[in-house]
């Protein structure tokens, strides 16, 4: 399992190898710094640490700043644990978006654009009462929440008004189409959670790691290459009868 910290720039279209037009997110997800390595023997578990996005030293806490300092002295706003890297890695190493190749799937996980306070309407998708026959006042109401003789109480998770959005979502198995090392951009498939500029993790996909990736492009190039077979052996077929 290898992944890296980045953040949501905005969204664009590419074109892909065959010519597709594709709307990709943008993710700047590079440099991370590898602060610390643990080990079972020394931490009890094995993982691997990682900063991204630099930060001024006076703006860290005494105790971040000093961790900070003893694995590399790399001042960073975000910090992640990323379990059984896969990777063998070093404190004070760098990691860019060339880990993932064009065709690797990745899950994105990152914070939901905040809504505030919302009715049920706009937060559940509720139809609302009518708009005549005398229902005024009751547009956008939810109506009844419970029972008055058994249970006599609203039941707990009972869809209300509330805070809206805001809360950590994965979105899974979005395919990488571009990898940037030198600007330590990539370009992913589809729609990333989060505002622009917001933080995201981005790990191999646990429903698509790179093993089944991999088969993947090579059933493609396969295919093509068959297609192109055929194709040539039509054409020469079709000379032939000439």
């Amino acid at each position: 399992m290898v992944g890296l910290i980045g953040k949501k720039l905005g969204q664009t279209r590419v074109f892909d190898e065959e010519g597709n037009l594709v709307c990709v997110t943008v993710v700047q997800a590079g440099p991370n710094y590898v602060l610390q390595c643990k080990t079972p023997e020394k931490d009890g578990y094995s993982a691997v640490q990682l900063g991204f996005d630099a930060q001024k030293p006076q703006r860290l806490t005494k105790p971040l700043r000093g961790h900070l300092e003893k694995h590399g002295g790399h001042f960073v706003r975000q910090i992640r644990e990323f379990r059984n890297f896969s990777e063998e890695v070093q404190p004070g190493q760098e990691l860019g978006p060339d880990l993932f190749v064009p065709g690797d799937f990745v899950d994105a996980i990152g914070l939901t654009k905040g809504r505030g306070f919302q009715g049920v309407v706009k937060r559940y998708n509720f139809g609302g009462g009518g708009a005549s026959h005398g229902a005024a006042g009751w547009h956008r109401r939810p109506g009844a929440i419970a029972q008055g003789t058994w249970p006599g109480h609203v039941r707990k998770g009972t869809q209300m008004p509330g805070h809206m959005g805001q809360r950590r979502r994965t979105v899974q198995n979005l395919e990488v189409i571009r990898v940037d090392a030198e600007e330590g951009l990539l370009l992913i498939k589809g729609a990333v959670p989060g505002a622009n500029v917001d933080y995201l993790i981005i790990r191999e996909a646990k429903k698509r790691d790179k093993a089944k990736a991999e088969a993947r492009r090579q059933a493609i190039a396969a295919a093509k290459k068959a297609a192109e077979e055929a194709r040539a052996k039509a054409k020469a077929k079709g000379r032939g009868r000439r």
